[in-house]
């Protein structure tokens, strides 16, 4: 491939690439970062700037880039075929890392159904509870209670359970409807500030819906433990236990989507291990491979399986699939994957640097405009206000968290916000003084935009709450 220049590059990429969760109108009158490599946890441009990959590529990288181990993965893989259907056929990584999903994942999930994504992944959790009561003889559970502010992919029954306005509002004509109860919230919560009150509160919400509608509710989903994109908001302990006990005894399926949270991102495997439950159907993504190829799965126990047995002419079969489901390059690499977190203890590994990375962002509290930090793992939310006593947010207009973001990225790292929420979500491989590094340009860039900018803006002087 004949090398181009920047400037041709960036050319091509405005004349050509329409890019996700981005307004173009602002791109294209900016200077775009082009990547054309990455070693480690830092990612290189085409100009020769280095920057810490201090999302993860949103959210999914594990171990860094160009780890040698999954590089050898893939390439012994293609040594012997790339990819081959799995509608009615199998393949070997497809059958091996079935069976390690199943070895790792809550106790109970037996079942591994791959896709191509987290949507995906979410999609087949929805029709396969829809379905599976249909085979149950009650065709009336057929409706999902899902969270405020929820965010499951961006397929139409995704979106259907998600519930963030600014991203679902504009197809709300495509959708079906679904009942709704609040996240459990505990820095913007209407049940109170502590987390006792929060989570007694959250689930008598969740248990009035049940008591009115569970006749007619096929699933209740939910991120388990961190809702995503709404903020990175933390739930309360005993909340995923509350909730399982309330889907049991109410007759209710529940579906946990594990998309963001899942391989060690927070401190465990998967989160819900964090209050011991097993969900009846889980879906999985991103880290599944380490970050380098787009694989999902959605995992359900025997007895959602067996509703869809029968013979050929009860037509009970799940007709659904994609082209590449089960790819051989995706499982090879991912069953490579899960071997380092073996062999590096990773899971182990991020509990303990997390308690690190907590103490770190104790220094950032004391930020006028600092309002709520919120983390569980490697998961990290910091949350911009204009007053911190009030809560008050800045206003959307303002861009505080682009501010922030941007800033970063001159500093020599690249994060993206959610509003004002500043998010730092670093491979789960980084090293301490990693860590540090990275931490150290995200403390400089919030000081920069919310310590000197705001302050300048509205003629006060800056200073530390």
């Amino acid at each position: 491939m004949a090398l181009l220049s920047y400037k041709e590059l960036a050319e091509k990429n405005k004349k050509y690439l329409w890019h996700p969760f981005t307004q173009m109108k602002d791109y294209l009158a900016d200077d775009p970062v082009i990547i054309e490599s990455g070693q480690g946890r830092k990612l290189r441009d085409v100009q020769g700037n280095e920057y810490w990959d201090g999302v993860s590529s949103i959210w999914l990288n594990v171990h860094g880039h160009r780890v040698p181990e999954l590089d050898q993965a893939i390439r012994d893989q293609l040594d012997k075929i790339a990819h081959s259907t799995l509608l009615g056929q199998a393949n070997v990584p497809a059958i091996l890392l079935a069976e390690q999903l199943v070895a790792i994942a809550p106790e109970g999930l037996t079942k591994v159904f791959y896709s191509d994504s987290g949507a995906e992944a979410v999609e087949i959790a929805i029709k396969m509870a829809y379905q599976y009561w249909q085979h149950k003889g009650r065709p009336e559970k057929n409706k999902f209670l899902t969270m405020k502010e929820a965010y499951h992919g961006d397929t139409i029954g995704s979106v259907s359970v998600g519930a963030i306005e600014l991203y679902h509002q504009a197809f709300s004509h495509l959708l079906f409807p679904t009942e709704k109860v609040p996240y459990p919230h505990t820095y913007r919560s209407p049940f109170g500030d502590t987390p006792e009150a929060v989570l007694k509160g959250s689930l008598q919400e969740v248990e009035k819906v049940l008591q009115e509608k569970a006749g007619t509710l096929a699933a209740v989903i939910v991120e388990p433990v961190v809702q995503g994109a709404s903020g990175i908001i933390v739930m309360p302990d005993g909340y995923m236990k509350g909730l399982r006990e309330l889907c049991t005894r109410y007759d209710v399926l529940l579906i946990a989507d594990e998309v963001a949270t899942g391989f060690g991102r927070t401190g465990k495997m998967f989160a819900c291990e964090h209050d011991g439950i097993t969900p009846d159907l889980m879906t999985v993504a991103k880290g599944i491979t380490g970050g380098y190829l787009p694989v999902a799965a959605t995992l359900t126990t025997e007895k959602i399986y067996e509703a869809f047995l029968g013979d050929f002419a009860e037509k009970k079969t799940f007709f659904h699939g994609h082209s590449y489901t089960g790819n051989q390059l995706g499982c090879a690499v991912a069953l490579a994957n899960l071997e380092l977190f073996r062999k590096r203890d990773l899971v182990n590994d991020v509990a303990r640097k997390s308690l690190y990375v907590q103490e770190r962002l104790e220094t950032f509290k004391e930020f006028t405009h600092v309002g709520d930090i919120r983390q569980k793992g490697l998961m990290i939310g910091i949350e911009l206000v204009r007053d911190k006593v009030t809560k008050e947010p800045f206003a959307w207009e303002e861009r505080i968290g682009v501010k922030v973001c941007r800033r970063a990225r001159e500093l020599g790292m690249l994060i993206r916000p959610l509003g004002n929420v500043v998010v730092f979500m670093p491979p789960l491989g980084s090293t301490r003084e990693e860590l540090d590094q990275m931490l150290d340009i995200l403390y400089q860039a919030i000081h920069d935009v919310t310590e000197k900018e705001v302050a300048k803006r509205h003629g006060t002087v800056a200073t530390r709450a």
